[in-house]
């Protein structure tokens, strides 16, 4: 992480266990973290990052999943990523875009975290970081 924040004391909320990176086109990566909580349980975020077209710095959407409804959630995604795939487009080659992680194999990952740390300083310079929330 770029900072320390001493505002979040314990919290492990900042650190993610595990992440996935999707970049999508040239402006917008997801991103999917693994966090824990203090009582040692889990949930997933699930962050949209986008680079403005000023170029002067990103935009940022974070979704927070919980355990209870993995199953809901994956189940809902499913069913409608099918039926776009099965009903409204079934013509179309979706396999020509799995091109995607094609270069990055092998490459570190950043978490979500760490390129909120760079947006943070790249939107603005005069906020503290105490200011600036998650």
């Amino acid at each position: 992480m770029a900072y320390e924040n001493k505002n979040f004391g314990e919290n492990r909320n900042s650190e993610s266990l595990y992440s996935k990176r999707i970049k999508a086109g040239k402006r917008r990566t997801y991103f999917f973290d693994v966090r824990s909580t203090r009582g040692n349980d889990y949930f997933i975020t699930i962050t949209e990052s986008k680079k403005r077209f000023d170029d002067n710095g990103y935009d940022r959407h974070k979704m927070f999943l919980y355990k209870e409804d993995f199953n809901k959630f994956l189940n809902a995604l499913t069913d409608t990523v099918n039926y776009v795939k099965t009903d409204l487009m079934p013509d179309f080659d979706f396999d020509a875009y799995n091109h995607d992680q094609e270069n990055e194999e092998g490459a570190p990952v950043a978490s979500a975290t760490e390129e909120v740390s760079e947006v943070t300083e790249t939107v603005d310079n005069s906020a503290g970081v105490d200011e600036w929330k998650m």
